[in-house]
């Protein structure tokens, strides 16, 4: 029997755009400030110009990649499914319904910028909830990120770590609480 190599969804993720990169001219792919967790930093370095790091802003990320591909191209949004799952959700939406309506609304898919100061509070959240997740123990904080982050059910998170689900499930439960002690010590 042949030697299985086990490799990361990502990492394939990341080798399969850049080898997409070299067949596909008008491939661009898009990020959330999140290159180096969703290996899209290896189409990066082959593709610098038509690699766009949208920062921590997955709606508008996706209201571009849908403005891009009126343009002739062919965007890959990455970020994490929690992210891409909320207000990104939105925009597609929105987009499905307006880019090709040809009734003149197609700037309501356009999305205002953000102001300095309101960047600067998504990060200040940001920076205070990975504070939070990584003040709890490593066991715990890894099952808070795994169900809230990476959208793992308790079963799966108890059947990749061979424990009970209910264990799982009062962990993630409190290591919520002490995260919002937290988050009240530390405003």
């Amino acid at each position: 029997m042949a030697d299985v190599k086990k490799v990361a969804t990502r990492d394939s993720y990341g080798n399969a755009l850049k080898e997409l990169g070299a067949q596909v001219d008008n491939l661009v792919v898009m990020d959330a400030d999140l290159a180096g967790a969703t290996k899209t930093a290896m189409f990066k370095a082959e593709y610098p110009d038509r690699f766009f790091d949208c920062g921590i802003a997955e709606a508008n990320m996706v209201g571009v990649a849908a403005g891009l591909s009126t343009m002739g191209l062919v965007p890959f949004v990455s970020t994490f499914a929690m992210f891409a799952a909320g207000r990104a959700y939105e925009q597609i939406r929105k987009a499905y319904y307006s880019l090709d309506a040809d009734d003149g609304i197609e700037y309501s898919a356009c999305l205002r910028e953000l102001t300095p100061d309101e960047v600067l509070e998504l990060k200040e959240r940001f920076c205070r909830l990975w504070n939070a997740l990584n003040s709890l123990p490593e066991t715990q904080g890894r099952r808070v990120d795994a169900h809230f982050i990476l959208g793992m059910t308790y079963r799966e998170i108890a059947q990749a770590e061979d424990v009970d689900k209910s264990s799982v499930r009062e962990s993630v439960l409190s290591g919520l609480k002490s995260m919002k002690k937290y988050l009240q010590k530390n405003p």
